[in-house]
């Protein structure tokens, strides 16, 4: 029996931050990693940006349209099952107090909520962003600069 090759895919998650500090999370439903916690992301596309696949999958998600700058935040590596190895690279935004998020994918998440960043996000966690919580020394407040130094691989 011959295996297929197989090679890790980029994912793109993107830590939406309010004016008050919170943070957009949903609940994954119908794929890998269903009824876990995530950050609105997806696969980035052939030819793609981290910066346009993040303003493509805000918007297809959470019919949220990103205006305001798009930044590099966070990288890490995640094999969530078998048949699932990712790389994938967080990117930042800052968005309204007054913003909301519409479930336009109601097949895909349970429904958006701001939280407060850290312990306030609740268990299970999809791994990416498990990862990300757990790295103390990372704050989605941090200015760019400071971000750009968190680039691990785990």
């Amino acid at each position: 029996m011959e295996v297929a090759e197989r090679w890790p895919r980029v994912g793109v998650g993107v830590i939406l931050v309010n004016a008050r500090g919170e943070v957009l999370i949903g609940q994954r439903k119908g794929s890998h990693g269903a009824g876990q916690y995530a950050l609105p992301g997806g696969k980035l596309e052939w030819a793609e940006t981290w910066e346009a696949c993040a303003r493509r999958e805000v918007l297809e998600e959470t019919g949220i349209a990103l205006t305001g700058p798009v930044t590099y935040a966070y990288t890490c590596e995640a094999v969530i099952d078998e048949n699932n190895h990712w790389i994938t690279v967080f990117m930042r935004t800052q968005v309204g107090e007054d913003i909301q998020a519409i479930n336009t994918e109601p097949d895909k998440c349970e429904g958006w909520h701001w939280m407060e960043w850290g312990v306030s996000v609740p268990s299970p966690r999809f791994l990416p962003l498990d990862i990300i919580l757990k790295d103390t020394s990372f704050s989605p407040s941090l200015s760019d600069a400071a971000q750009a130094s968190y680039d691990c691989a785990r």
